[in-house]
């Protein structure tokens, strides 16, 4: 359990510094981002993130799969670019995998129980 909430607490902070790396310290562009860049980057990255990183804290499997899932068209788009910013690839299969490992440990400690 406890591998899973460091692996959902650490993916969510690196994408949350991705984010901020993206609009306020982006090394390809030496132009402030635009309005609705940084609108649509927060709804589907940073907000994602943030959930994601709720959903590590309560142990939630399904906030994170909601993350997972919210995060994923962006994500699979900026993996495809040929720059730092393919590692909100990685940290959205990150969230993925612990949603997965969530819902493992939950289970494994309801067996212990019964």
């Amino acid at each position: 359990m406890r591998i899973a909430k460091r692996i959902g607490i650490m993916s969510s902070m690196g994408s949350m510094i991705l984010w901020v790396i993206l609009i306020l310290f982006n090394p390809y562009t030496h132009e402030r981002a635009e309005n609705d860049v940084i609108i649509s980057t927060l709804f589907s990255l940073f907000i994602p993130a943030c959930l994601a990183w709720l959903a590590s804290i309560i142990q939630k499997p399904s906030l994170m799969f909601i993350a997972f899932f919210w995060s994923l068209p962006i994500s699979l788009y900026m993996t495809m670019t040929p720059s730092v910013f393919k590692w909100f690839g990685v940290t959205s299969i990150m969230y993925l995998i612990s949603g997965i490992l969530i819902i493992r440990g939950i289970r494994s400690r309801l067996k212990r129980i019964n």
